[in-house]
């Protein structure tokens, strides 16, 4: 398999893939030590990913080159993801005991009721390549702590940074036979569906997400899917500093390349402030330096799979063809590397693909509304329900919108973020089950009530 770098085109390393013996070998090894890390004291397993956080903050500049050089995001913004994904152990990690802990649910002078967290047992992550790390840290860190043994699949065009979390993460204490990756494509993908695990776990999209839930059905396993969106932001008519919005919001849209599930994907903006947040919004982008992602300074780099590249110019294609227009962007940059302009268009609707399919791209549609009404209307006319944000200098207005969105994430006067503390879940075409919270770390776990009596 040839690791290829996105900006430069050129193969920086070619890896053996398993095969179908080699995944049942690991497998088997995965199922015999399972309970052996389980047997390890939690306190313990909390040291050892909390080392591998430390692991991962003394390396980072190493990783974050690795990280770079095969998905094409900016130098900065790799080694904000490895930082990130620190904040996120630490919460997972601090918490593990509160959350993992049986629990007494009533107790009298002959009985006593308890809630008992046992492991899913073997759990197989199917990962993303967007953001590896943060990703990653959502299903392999709560399962590990849950007492599970993981296989871990990063995607092909993120391995390097799938051996380097191997690397930590033996290096911090995990057993071999807690935590073992499998390195491959699609084929590699659907012979894991094939193996008995005891939970599958997948980050990416829909239609694979999909594919993944009817195939591992019968099963009768917990399948979690943390897919697509096409995230609407809306901004009130009484948003106040439409120019700090308009950059807050810009980052929003197009930080990683717009590769993030909970990238802003498509803008609403009441009319009363539509022209001067527009102006700001195209300023911000106009600004956005791109090129070599190792430059300084450089924020948007290159796309990481170059079909990409193909699916965002199809969408502004079909979207100036019904009428939008392009006020910045819009094309391939030309020579090497998977760069697209970052590009802004308006005079949009939602009978053009870039309004109402996922673009996981630098391009963002800017539509025009009368009211709060219409704005929701817009919001919830969509397949996906991950996130959904208003700006408004009301609470209670932003709230009432926010209420009536069917998506797993609200945002009030912010936007693309993802806190450990709160659970990470999407609604219909966006996914289903959590990660992240109390809710992620149980997510690993499978409840038994037991019944104590004491004579």
């Amino acid at each position: 398999m040839k690791v290829v770098n996105p900006a430069t085109e050129q193969v920086i390393a070619d890896l053996k893939e398993d095969n179908a013996a080699s995944l049942k070998k690991k497998l088997s090894l995965l199922k015999l030590g399972q309970k052996k890390w389980n047997a390890v004291p939690l306190k313990k397993r909390v040291a050892i990913l909390q080392k591998f956080s430390a692991l991962l903050k003394e390396n980072i500049e190493e990783c974050s080159r690795v990280l770079t050089s095969e998905v094409g995001k900016p130098l900065q913004q790799s080694r904000n993801e490895i930082n990130g994904a620190g904040n996120r152990i630490k919460w997972l990690t601090e918490n593990a005991e509160k959350f993992l802990s049986e629990e007494v649910m009533s107790e009298d002078a002959n009985m006593k009721e308890v809630i008992r967290y046992e492991p899913l047992g073997v759990v197989c992550n199917i990962s993303a390549w967007n953001y590896p790390y943060l990703v990653g840290t959502n299903v392999f860190v709560p399962a590990l702590l849950a007492g599970n043994s993981v296989l871990y699949k990063p995607s092909e065009f993120s391995t390097l940074t799938g051996l380097e979390i191997e690397k930590f993460l033996k290096k911090a204490g995990v057993p071999d036979d807690a935590f073992q990756i499998a390195i491959g494509a699609r084929e590699v993908g659907a012979t894991l569906l094939d193996l008995n695990f005891d939970g599958y776990f997948f980050t990416g999209s829909y239609a694979t997400g999909k594919f993944i839930y009817e195939k591992v059905a019968p099963k009768m396993v917990p399948c979690g899917l943390e897919l697509g969106g096409k995230d609407p932001l809306y901004v009130a008519a009484d948003a106040k500093d439409i120019k700090h919005i308009a950059a807050g919001t810009a980052d929003g849209a197009f930080y990683n390349n717009g590769q993030s599930c909970c990238s802003v994907e498509r803008i609403y903006v009441h009319e009363k402030v539509y022209n001067k947040y527009v102006e700001e919004f195209v300023k911000e982008v106009k600004s956005y330096k791109s090129g070599d992602p190792t430059d300084d300074g450089v924020y948007i780099g290159a796309l990481t799979r170059e079909a990409q590249l193909r699916v965002v110019d199809a969408q502004v294609k079909d979207a100036v063809k019904k009428g939008a227009k392009v006020l910045t962007g819009g094309k391939k940059l030309s020579g090497k590397g998977h760069f697209y302009e970052p590009t802004v268009l308006v005079n949009v609707n939602h009978k053009m693909k870039v309004m109402r399919d996922e673009s996981f791209g630098p391009v963002i549609g800017i539509q025009k509304v009368k009211s709060d009404e219409e704005a929701l209307e817009l919001m919830n006319d969509t397949e996906y329900g991950l996130t959904a944000a208003v700006y408004s200098s009301s609470q209670s207005r932003a709230a009432k919108i926010l209420a009536q969105t069917n998506s797993g994430t609200g945002y009030w006067n912010c936007c693309d973020r993802v806190s450990a503390a709160l659970p990470w879940s999407g609604r219909k075409h966006s996914g289903f089950g959590s990660t992240l919270s109390h809710v992620g770390l149980r997510a690993f776990t499978q409840p038994k009530g037991m019944h104590l009596r004491k004579s």
